[in-house]
């Protein structure tokens, strides 16, 4: 029996509502993938010309000071122009330009073009090459005071954004107890799980995949290198070691090639324990060198390591973004952090290194695109 008219144009229009809708439900993720690319590229271009720039309202840059529980706190915050996403504070990384550094500031701008209101604090060992574990305090209360500045935003809480050695004082901050409740989301760019295990990779280049699995190499950036024993000479307790444990690494940073035998032959034996520790080549050896270092840095290692942690109770969304062809920190170590946190989001970017594309591929781009898509995403909250 055919429907009579009436019925048969009310089960036309429902039909073609349908269509639209499945159109659009259909565009979405389209939508959201063009989003991300207009994000990357602008990251990529810096400070040439870009679509996102050219089509979104320039941000606003403020530098502002705060306190918190009487800890006095600084930074740069920038705001978009455009209607605010969700706050994000974005950990500098180790620079001696600090939150001065054009490149922080370049992806602060591009992160805030995204619309997100976000929060660059000064972070003292950046500035001297010197991220520790005392870092997260500095982190968290950036956090809190971020919180409090977007309360008229409405989003429910604040996100941390960290690449590198800084993930691991970000992930520290979002476990402090006054922290980890306003913690919404968590994007981790080239970050460690186990410090030991990032130790072993700096001095030997040596990794495993999975647990117990055989040894991998891949040869590792002598700069980690030197920041190590920078970021651990005043945790040395005789001060002529710590001087020439000092001098040494600031050669090598300026010169990887510089001298440096003059300094070693005088060492004392707490230097001489850092000493052999970098110049370790064994891999199955590293945890006992560790153990002969000074007490001070052995303890220094234990606080930054996140191996062990409780993450349950964290109710942070976190997204974990690392480059196959890392030379700095094994990509292992995100695959490791991610099965530690319950619903972590984990991308391994085919063709990318520490935090450069290098010759990405269409797999890796495509990889990077989603990243970057699920990145903007916190930007809706959860219900």
């Amino acid at each position: 029996m055919r429907p009579s008219r009436s019925r048969a144009g009310i089960l036309a229009r429902i039909a073609a509502m349908a269509a639209v809708l499945a159109a659009a439900l259909a565009a979405c993720p389209a939508l959201d993938l063009m989003e991300a690319a207009r994000v990357l590229d602008d990251i990529e271009a810096i400070d040439a010309s870009s679509a996102l720039k050219s089509g979104t309202p320039a941000p606003r840059r403020t530098l502002l000071s705060y306190e918190v529980e009487g800890r006095p706190g600084a930074g740069y915050l920038f705001t978009p122009g455009e209607p605010v996403g969700a706050p994000l504070v974005l950990v500098p990384g180790l620079s001696p330009a600090g939150i001065d550094d054009p490149r922080l500031q370049a992806l602060a701008l591009t992160l805030a073009r995204a619309r997100f209101l976000v929060l660059v604090p000064d972070v003292s060992g950046g500035r001297t090459l010197q991220i520790g574990s005392a870092d997260a305090r500095a982190i968290g209360d950036a956090a809190i005071h971020l919180g409090r500045l977007a309360e008229p935003i409405g989003f429910p809480g604040v996100g941390l954004a960290a690449i590198s050695y800084a993930v691991g004082p970000a992930m520290l901050a979002a476990l402090l107890p006054d922290v980890a409740p306003r913690m919404r989301f968590i994007v981790g760019i080239g970050g460690y799980y186990d410090s030991v295990a990032m130790i072993r990779f700096m001095v030997t280049g040596a990794y495993r995949e999975g647990d117990g699995g055989p040894w991998r190499h891949r040869e590792p950036l002598p700069y980690s290198r030197w920041v190590f024993l920078l970021s651990n000479a005043d945790r040395v307790e005789n001060p002529a070691d710590r001087a020439r444990l000092r001098a040494m690494a600031n050669r090598r940073l300026a010169d990887p090639s510089a001298a440096i035998d003059d300094l070693v032959q005088a060492l004392g034996s707490e230097g001489r324990a850092v000493h052999e520790l970098l110049t370790g080549r064994d891999p199955d050896q590293v945890e006992a060198l560790i153990a002969l270092l000074p007490r001070d840095v052995q303890a220094e290692i234990a606080a930054l390591t996140l191996k062990g942690r409780d993450f349950a109770g964290l109710g942070a969304r976190v997204i974990l973004i690392h480059g196959r062809e890392d030379d700095m920190i094994p990509y292992t170590e995100s695959e490791a952090l991610a099965r530690a946190i319950p619903g972590a989001e984990l991308f391994i970017v085919d063709g990318f290194s520490h935090v450069d594309r290098r010759e990405i591929g269409l797999a890796g781009q495509w990889t990077l695109m989603r990243a970057m898509r699920s990145f903007l995403g916190v930007r809706r909250p959860a219900p």
